[in-house]
């Protein structure tokens, strides 16, 4: 059934949700902390910002990161200045629209357990002499490690199943940009229903599969804590 289809496509998307889902737990845990303590308008506006890519439509995200990050744009041209590669059509480039576009799957499920948790637990370890780190790594992080979990895997969910942000930012280079929507919509823009059969199975196994396993662990997790 594999024989004639490439499954680059595959790797591709899994190294994009891969390092996107990283870059979102890492740099989206103190933008979720910030979000979760601030009040009023502040608070209305930036929210807002954060989830600007759920109702935006993805090629107008596309379109503007393009135009920012290409060689012309202002980012574009002080990332060229240093000597780097081009953002567009790479990897590089990807990532960091992957980045933008899911930044809500991953920001808002962590920004509702900051403000469930309340600042009370990190308080009383501080009282003990826990300093900012520890009481992280100690407090907050253990009893949030559902949120962790769901906003992880909404992100890499969400990366893998992108078309119109990885196409602008990306183009459909393959073994470089191609993402595994691309390359069914060219299969079947080709007539190569088999080929597009078979990367879609694939595609729905797997997002079968991570949302079996985070929902047992989530489970897992309710009992403990019951």
């Amino acid at each position: 059934m594999l024989d004639g289809v490439s499954l680059q496509p595959l790797w591709v998307t899994l190294q994009v949700a891969f390092y996107t889902t990283v870059l979102l737990i890492i740099l989206g845990t103190p933008l979720a902390l910030w979000l979760a303590r601030i009040q009023g308008m502040k608070k209305a506006v930036f929210e807002a910002i954060v989830a600007l890519p759920l109702v935006l439509p993805p090629t107008v995200l596309g379109f503007y990161l393009l135009v920012t990050l290409g060689p012309g744009g202002p980012i574009g041209e002080i990332w060229a200045s240093f000597g780097f590669a081009p953002l567009t059509f790479s990897m590089t480039g990807l990532v960091i629209g992957s980045f933008l576009y899911s930044l809500p799957f991953a920001i808002q499920p962590l920004m509702h357990g900051f403000e469930q948790l309340g600042r009370r637990p990190s308080e009383v370890a501080a009282t003990l002499g826990a300093g900012p780190i520890d009481r992280f790594f100690s407090v907050t992080l253990p009893l949030t490690r559902r949120h962790y979990l769901v906003g992880a895997t909404l992100a890499f969910a969400h990366t893998v199943g992108e078309f119109g942000v990885v196409l602008m930012i990306g183009g459909n280079i393959p073994g470089v940009t191609q993402v595994a929507s691309i390359a069914i919509y060219d299969h079947v823009d080709a007539l190569e229903y088999t080929e597009a059969h078979v990367l879609s199975a694939i595609m729905l196994v797997m997002s079968l599969a991570v949302l079996t396993v985070v929902y047992g662990l989530n489970r897992r997790m309710e009992v403990k804590v019951g």
